[in-house]
């Protein structure tokens, strides 16, 4: 496992923590933005991880891993090697999320969906669809952020660890009001 405060420590070393004004992929906007690619480029770490999340999970083995592109695909990888099963990805097509690449499910396969930060669930709830369209079944969820607050996801998740960082709607952000230029970080396009 890793302790909460030595994931802090990294995070922060490695510049995944970010201030500024940022537009969320839920299309808030906020004061502070986890860009865990930055975390997740060091493959001892994001080893360290995936393995801690693997063995956190306390419900069934899964058949197969799967993460929403782009976030989830490195921690959602080695969630899998973890678990010793293989790992495929959704990607948005037409701003749907699917499967591509060859990539299928079998029906009643059980699966996890992997994400680097859960904040508003979208991502991990599109993917979660895709998995029930193909009759396979979400046995729970993983992300080395939860960002959510209280919002939660209809089957088990697993995090390693809790932030709450505030996040306005865009009609009502104080750092809109106030100028300051908007970045968006995320990897979903927005209209």
């Amino acid at each position: 496992m890793i302790e909460e405060a030595e994931l802090r420590d990294y995070l922060a070393s490695s510049g995944a923590f970010l201030e500024g004004h940022f537009q969320l992929s839920s299309g808030l906007h906020s004061p502070n933005y986890v860009q865990c690619a930055q975390a997740l480029k060091n493959p001892f770490w994001a080893g360290r991880m995936g393995a801690a999340l693997a063995e956190g999970w306390h419900g069934p083995k899964p058949d197969l891993v799967l993460s929403p592109a782009m976030g989830g695909l490195i921690i959602g990888h080695e969630v899998a090697r973890a678990f010793g099963v293989d790992f495929i990805f959704t990607e948005r097509e037409n701003n749907m999320m699917t499967l591509r690449r060859g990539f299928s499910l079998e029906k009643g396969a059980k699966l996890i969906i992997v994400e680097d930060v859960f904040t508003t669930g979208k991502s991990t709830l599109e993917t979660a669809a895709v998995t029930a369209a193909a009759g396979a079944e979400t046995i729970g969820a993983m992300s080395v952020i939860n960002r959510m607050g209280d919002r939660t996801l209809p089957f088990p998740a697993l995090s390693l660890l809790r932030l709450s960082l505030t996040a306005h709607p865009p009609e009502k952000c104080p750092l809109c009001a106030a100028g300051l230029p908007l970045v968006k970080p995320g990897s979903r396009k927005f209209a």
